[in-house]
């Protein structure tokens, strides 16, 4: 097909424009832009985007921005690409504004407990320098070894100690953003309290680069607990057992800082990736973690509760290894084949039915789904293992099946992942008619030329499909 030559010179203007005025941070070289084009989650876009721009400060990202409004130019806000629902993949045609080399830990305060960041601080790099103050940042995704803070709070990630800590909300104070006109605002307190006005910082947490672009935060950080953490491993050959393991152990009051379940597929599949011939086969696995002055009482109790419910249960200090083994989740699905992780979530006294549900799919659909859980919240990941390099139909259509019975459990379509491209196409089954009307209303406010981060979350009306 033949190109527009109109599209192809205000291509030429945008791109020299960003060059004239950020020089060698723009790149057109194929390793970064190709690069672009693909995260996580398996999805890869249809080609390269236009360029890709290594902000350094966050005036950099408003010449960006002031760039990209003048041309109208689609602009995919990027941090360490650990993304999984492809919401910082670049497209033919847009900008992607890298974020990583805005990497400075500005401030670390013991008297009021806050780090100020730049959005592409390392997570493990910020726990590292807050450590050595007494310090650490709750936040713990399973990314978080390469995973940016920004990108932490673009999708609201969680991980295996939010059923203590809470998802990353919990810990943002304020946020400097650059909207799209390239202005400049800050949003949120770095005070205790503050209800002034609408909580703009609470939207912009979990808005995946559609409303604005996050290149600051002050998040709030916790003492250090010196005391010895103590872990809780229990297994059992029905996973219902599990999960009703999990729902008295909420519901006895106890507070583990991890709980997680691991089916027997996803167990067995980590085992041998682990070459771990100690632990047995063909069962679902329960981890708990406790941490804090009363983590052995706590754990104690825990063990209690599974031992009164027929599982196998060992208790001990530390036990780091159990921890790691449902940390390897991602890489032994890597080894098996290629993998759409999901993640939907429901209320913690519907894990067992979920779980029956995923049963029921892999049985209909002829498609092996290991699944793990960050049980103590509901969120559950459930893995379609296949052998093609991009997902086929019938892995699709396994997924609608089980995001359309997670909604019907009273859960939603993703608890920490976020929309991005590959779940948009069910957004407004979840959000009704009349929510997702007003959500699109709102990014109109922030976006009104929908040039943040276009396609992904809101699908234009009609559409029926992401990609």
């Amino acid at each position: 097909m033949q190109k527009d030559d109109g599209a192809s010179s205000e291509m030429s203007g945008v791109l020299a424009s960003l060059q004239d005025a950020l020089g060698r941070q723009v790149s057109v070289d194929s390793q970064d832009t190709d690069a672009a084009r693909a995260d996580k989650s398996g999805h890869r876009s249809a080609g390269e985007p236009l360029c890709v721009v290594f902000a350094e400060s966050t005036e950099d990202v408003a010449t960006v921005l002031r760039i990209a409004n003048r041309f109208q130019t689609p602009v995919v806000a990027r941090g360490a690409g650990s993304g999984l629902a492809g919401g910082a993949i670049g497209s033919p045609g847009e900008i992607v504004l890298s974020l990583e080399r805005m990497n400075r830990i500005l401030e670390i305060s013991t008297e009021d407990r806050w780090a100020i960041v730049e959005a592409g601080v390392i997570n493990a790099a910020l726990n590292e320098a807050a450590q050595d103050q007494g310090l650490w940042f709750a936040p713990d995704p399973a990314s978080r070894a390469w995973s940016t803070v920004g990108g932490n709070i673009a999708t609201n990630a969680g991980g295996l100690l939010c059923v203590k800590y809470g998802v990353t909300r919990e810990a943002v104070l304020d946020l400097t953003v650059v909207l799209a006109s390239g202005e400049i605002i800050r949003v949120g307190h770095k005070t205790v309290k503050g209800v002034t006005g609408f909580d703009l910082a609470a939207l912009f947490v979990g808005s995946e680069g559609t409303l604005g672009i996050i290149t600051e935060a002050t998040v709030a950080l916790k003492p250090l607990d010196t005391s010895p953490v103590w872990t809780i491993s229990g297994v059992t050959s029905e996973t219902a057992v599990a999960a009703h393991a999990v729902a008295a152990t909420i519901t006895a009051g106890a507070r583990p800082a991890i709980l997680e379940l691991l089916d027997a597929k996803a167990a067995d599949h980590i085992s041998r990736y682990l070459a771990r011939t100690d632990l047995p086969l063909g069962m679902t696995h329960l981890i708990a973690q406790t941490d804090g002055p009363s983590a052995e009482q706590d754990a104690r109790e825990i063990a209690e509760i599974w031992l009164g419910l027929g599982l196998t249960v060992d208790i001990g200090q530390d036990r780091e290894d159990l921890i790691a083994f449902r940390r390897a989740m991602h890489p032994a699905m890597e080894a098996v084949g290629n993998v759409l992780i999901e993640d939907v979530a429901v209320p913690r006294s519907q894990l067992a039915a979920m779980f029956d549900a995923i049963r029921r799919i892999e049985e209909e659909f002829q498609v092996e789904i290991p699944t793990v859980a960050h049980a103590g919240d509901g969120n559950l990941h459930p893995n379609f293992i296949f052998p093609e390099e991009e997902a086929p139909e019938h892995i699709w259509a396994a997924a609608d099946a089980l995001f359309r019975e997670a909604v019907a459990l009273g859960g939603t379509l993703t608890g920490e992942h976020g929309v991005g491209l590959l779940k948009s196409r069910w957004l407004r089954d979840e959000l009704g008619d009349e929510q997702w009307r007003l959500q699109r209303e709102i990014k109109a406010v922030f976006d009104p030329t929908n040039i943040l981060n276009p396609g992904k979350v809101f699908l234009p009306e009609g559409l029926a499909q992401p990609m």
